[in-house]
């Protein structure tokens, strides 16, 4: 008898499918946004606004820079503010679950929602700063 892999995992791994949508050079992330009863509420990779030329095809700026650097030369928006712009309920946001920890503008937009738990399997490079804001507002880091 197989074994079904936890919600947790199932919902990570699709993070990383949704990953290779990204247009950024730099980096691939995905993410999708869950309910209390596990329903997805909205999915978010990072890339390029609508209508410019994908990073892949002619990279930015900030394509170069190290992980957690430059961000104001990249021309990526990050998976979760895609995710978070295409939600229609953040209120109902009970789970984050991606495949690169969010960066902490990533993260102080999740903590204005009901967000309670950030599921992820790679740290990023301010991931410490992160959790530890994370958890003072009493909320879940999970790494998996």
């Amino acid at each position: 008898m197989a074994i079904r892999p936890s919600k947790m995992m199932t919902f990570t791994r699709l993070a990383e499918d949704i990953a290779e949508q990204s247009t950024c050079k730099r980096r691939q992330v995905g993410c999708f946004l869950v309910d209390a009863n596990h329903h997805v509420l909205s999915v978010g990779y990072n890339g390029v606004a609508k209508g410019m030329k994908h990073c892949l095809d002619e990279p930015c700026s900030g394509s170069e820079c190290k992980s957690g650097e430059g961000l104001d030369l990249c021309l990526a928006i990050h998976a979760e503010q895609n995710a978070l712009i295409r939600c229609k309920e953040p209120n109902v946001i009970h789970t984050c679950y991606t495949n690169v920890a969010p960066c902490m503008h990533c993260l102080k937009m999740l903590l204005n929602t009901s967000c309670q738990r950030v599921v992820f399997l790679h740290n990023y490079a301010d991931s410490v700063r992160c959790k530890e804001l994370w958890e003072s507002a009493n909320r879940q880091w999970v790494q998996l």
